[in-house]
Order: structure tokens, then sequence, then C-alpha cells
């Protein structure tokens, strides 16, 4: 037998609703958000191109590190600047 220790202390995970998604990005500010992983970038870069090339406006961000959530300033910045927010995961 093992015993698997949760350092949230949570029970159960929160329950959370989705959010509706746009049927378009037409017209939308598409926010880019690298989390610091490796190469996280370099996805990001190739989406970059491909948005704005079919018209988005797109705006980029990044974590100071992958090890922790996005500071409040910035989370604040994203939600004021952007409609859509897509994050970057790579190795």
């Amino acid at each position: 037998m093992r015993t698997v220790l949760d350092p949230t202390g949570q029970r159960q995970a929160p329950g959370r609703a989705l959010l509706p998604r746009p049927s378009t990005l037409d017209g939308r500010t598409v926010g880019l958000l690298d989390i610091s992983k490796a190469r996280g970038d370099v996805v990001l870069d190739r989406l970059e191109q491909l948005l704005t090339a079919d018209g988005v406006h797109v705006r980029r961000y990044r974590k100071p590190t992958f090890a922790r959530t996005a500071p409040v300033d910035l989370r604040h910045e994203i939600a004021e600047q952007c409609e859509v927010v897509i994050e970057a995961l790579a190795d």
C-alpha cells in the first residue's frame, strides 16, 4: 500500500465551468502566454505567424517562471488587453 500526499490540502478539486469560445477570432485580440518552459517561445512564434497571417491582432506575454502561477499584475494586464489567451507549454 502506498500513501500519496497532496500538498494543496484539498480533498476535492474545485469545479470550474469552461467559458464559451468565440466562433471566430476576427476583430479579437489574442494573447500568447509563454510560461517560460524550454522551447515554448518556438511554439508561440509559429502560432503568432499563423494568427497574424489571418489578420488577428496578437499580444505576447511571458511568465517569470513556469514553477509559479502568473503574477497578479500580469494576469490583470492580459485580462484587460485580450479577449482570447493561448498558453504555451513545451519541452
